[in-house]
């Protein structure tokens, strides 16, 4: 899985990417966000409070029950606001 950082997300965790084999047990976003708040420091912080958390599946926006795969890239980034 490729999981992509951007803005406040990537200065938190410190890394704007990464290729990660996540456990069987991941099997949701909401389940790769526990996973990976679990690896402590930057990435508790980040995933602090996922309400202001926003994810893209593939290029898509998704729901936090949305499913993910080993084959899928993953970006998190905070909300975006137009003008």
């Amino acid at each position: 899985m490729n999981i992509l950082y951007f803005a406040w997300v990537r200065e938190k965790t410190g890394i704007s990417s990464e290729d990660v084999h996540v456990p069987k047990t991941v099997g949701t976003v909401v389940e790769l966000v526990d996973w990976l708040k679990a690896r402590g420091g930057g990435y508790a912080e980040a995933f602090a409070d996922q309400n202001v958390v926003r994810v893209a599946v593939n290029q898509e926006y998704v729901t936090i029950d949305h499913a993910v795969s080993d084959d899928d890239e993953v970006a998190f980034f905070p909300p975006v606001t137009g003008g």
